[in-house]
């Protein structure tokens, strides 16, 4: 891990990247034994592998440990909007515990590497650790947070500035669980990825690409995005970290 490690817990193994930089430091030892100890199993998921599907019944939430994952929405017509993208830390349907089901598709991007927490032994967290319990919570409410973030990304900016919002916040969120440095990150999407996250054809993805890539913001090729500038491209996104709530000491653009 790089230069933020030392922020992390890193004697839980399965948890380690969780809440890292989002207040993670509020969460005592015992706390996070518990989260650990909530786990029920680990699995190794295929890319391009639906997890949940919407409407089903759910059971147990997932934290995504490796990989990439997203969750997303398809038309009558078989076109799919992504709605979130997800990294290792987060939990990735942990809103499906009140819920029971949800109302959109979960599926991996890469292999990833998954724990499964049952929804009975989130039950019992509930009932037995407020403070936990909080902290699960605030996840949830990072995420809604970041679904008001893309409202705007969609409704307010043109191609050119959607990319360059979703990859400044990807590599904010990518160096809070010290997945980023220096203004480079690994990313395995492709464009149609991207298109679909930005509501774009894959036409505009690529033409939009190729102007941040000739104004020296941002390179993305062999799965890896490169950014010169990070402040250029955040003023050109219209990007302000803010509602990713990190922890006040915590630079996410550096």
């Amino acid at each position: 891990m790089d230069h933020n490690s030392n922020r992390c817990v890193l004697t839980f193994v399965l948890t380690e990247r969780f809440l890292c930089n989002r207040r993670r430091r509020e969460l005592s030892k015992e706390e996070l034994e518990v989260v650990e100890g909530a786990i029920a199993e680990v699995r190794t998921i295929p890319p391009r592998s639906q997890v949940v599907t919407a409407g089903k019944p759910i059971h147990a939430s997932t934290l995504l440990v490796e990989g990439l994952m997203c969750r997303y929405m398809d038309d009558r017509a078989g076109n799919r909007q992504i709605v979130a993208i997800h990294i290792p830390g987060d939990f990735v349907d942990l809103h499906g515990f009140p819920l029971k089901h949800l109302d959109h598709d979960v599926a991996t991007i890469t292999s990833c590497k998954v724990a499964c927490v049952p929804h009975e032994n989130l039950e019992t967290i509930i009932g037995t650790h407020p403070h936990l319990s909080r902290q699960l919570w605030f996840s949830t409410l990072m995420d809604a947070a970041m679904h008001r973030e893309w409202t705007f990304r969609l409704g307010r900016l043109d191609a050119n500035q959607r990319i360059a919002h979703l990859f400044c916040e990807l590599y904010c969120r990518m160096n809070a669980v010290g997945l980023a440095k220096d203004g480079s990150f690994s990313l395995a999407i492709t464009q149609q990825d991207v298109g679909e996250t930005c509501g774009i054809t894959s036409v505009h993805v690529n033409r939009a690409l190729r102007n941040l890539r000739n104004d020296g913001l941002v390179t993305f090729r062999s799965k890896k995005v490169v950014i010169p500038d990070r402040a250029k491209l955040a003023k050109l996104a219209d990007f302000e970290p803010n509602y990713l709530f990190f922890d006040p000491d915590f630079e996410a653009l550096s």
